[in-house]
């Protein structure tokens, strides 16, 4: 038998923690690992305390039409990746890699564009986090040098400095 590579192992577990989402568009998992052990980890839902879009049957951004990736502001939901880094300590997040996984809720099947919001991706390069890892296939992912989120501020598009 042969063995899993390490990357595919922890995305293996962010895609299991997917299974805790409330999300109906689209459900994220993610965990956070510092010296090959795991800090932390979370799905995307509601706060605590307040009903998710799976218990109210609705989700306000799909009914508007909103486009993925736009008008966060309407969702009901806490970012996978904002879940793991509230639940972790900053001095585990420092030097971490986020392994992020994605799955469409109707159809069941794996997210081949899945990416951090803006932000997340600040809320990443806050946490101290150095890489972030996001599955595309089965065995397939990209790396993202958390660094090139601060060279490339995607925050200043369109803005002249």
């Amino acid at each position: 038998m042969e063995r899993v590579k390490k990357e595919n192992y922890y995305l293996d577990i962010a895609q299991t923690v997917i299974e805790r989402s409330t999300c109906l568009r689209r459900c994220y998992g993610a965990i956070i690992v510092k010296n090959d052990e795991i800090v932390s980890s979370g799905y995307n839902g509601a706060p605590r305390g307040r009903k998710n879009c799976s218990e109210m049957g609705r989700c306000l951004r799909e009914e508007l039409s909103i486009p993925s990736g736009q008008r966060y502001e309407l969702c009901r939901s806490v970012h996978a990746e904002a879940n793991a880094i509230i639940s972790a300590a900053r001095r585990e997040c420092i030097g971490a890699t986020l392994y992020l996984a994605g799955i469409d809720a109707k159809s069941g099947e794996l997210l081949h564009d899945a990416t951090s919001c803006s932000m997340c991706r600040r809320m990443i390069i806050n946490a101290g986090i150095e890489r972030v890892i996001v599955r595309n296939t089965e065995t397939e992912y990209s790396i993202t040098d958390v660094q090139e989120w601060i060279d490339n501020d995607d925050s200043l598009q369109g803005l002249e400095i």
